[in-house]
């Protein structure tokens, strides 16, 4: 997606070899328009699959699917929670996700009551490393008797084994830009 790989030439800053910081304008402080085009441009990718839902995992990619749900017509999103919560009761879904970016291992839940069985869900995220949350996700969703109807990403590390593994598993994924390295903090993006 052009714009969005315009922001990242513009005003990110690879970190080493493998840290990808673009929140300025995508997870920390949210370019709103940027979200809106990029939520179009997913849902415009995933026209014609009837989606129910849209997934995420808390926080950071709350925006983009919020802004995908409204551009596939205001359907729901719920999202994945990484910690226990008074609110939530005990009667969820879970799965283990290790973050690449913070090193921890998290159980994510999602409440049974959000995910109707036979739903088909798109999973959303902002970023795309080693594929270890959208894993999880579909595992929440193969619990909930839901299917995967695509993987939508911000941002894939292409450079990391999770695009390739995910979409050799059959998942249909969709990144908007791909990052295929880092030379001397310079982000280097794949060409279309």
């Amino acid at each position: 997606m052009k714009e969005l790989k315009e922001a990242i030439l513009k005003y990110g800053v690879g970190i080493g070899d493998s840290i990808v910081k673009v929140d300025s304008f995508l997870n920390h402080r949210i370019d709103v328009e940027l979200s809106t085009l990029m939520g179009r441009d997913i849902a415009a990718h995933f026209t014609g699959k009837q989606i129910d839902i849209v997934l995420t995992v808390e926080s950071s990619g709350i925006a983009v699917a919020m802004t995908t749900a409204q551009a596939l017509g205001n359907i729901p999103v719920v999202f994945a929670r990484k910690s226990t919560s008074l609110n939530v009761g005990p009667d969820v879904y879970t799965a283990q996700v290790y973050s690449f970016t913070r090193q921890v291992l998290n159980t994510i839940r999602v409440s049974k009551a959000y995910l109707p069985a036979g739903s088909r869900v798109l999973v959303v995220d902002d970023f795309l490393a080693n594929g270890a949350a959208i894993e999880g996700m579909r595992d929440i969703l193969t619990q909930a008797g839901c299917e995967l109807a695509g993987a939508a990403v911000c941002v894939e590390k292409g450079f990391q084994a999770g695009g390739s593994r995910l979409r050799a598993s059959g998942i249909d994924l969709y990144s908007l830009a791909i990052v295929d390295g880092i030379d001397n903090g310079k982000i280097l993006l794949r060409e279309d």
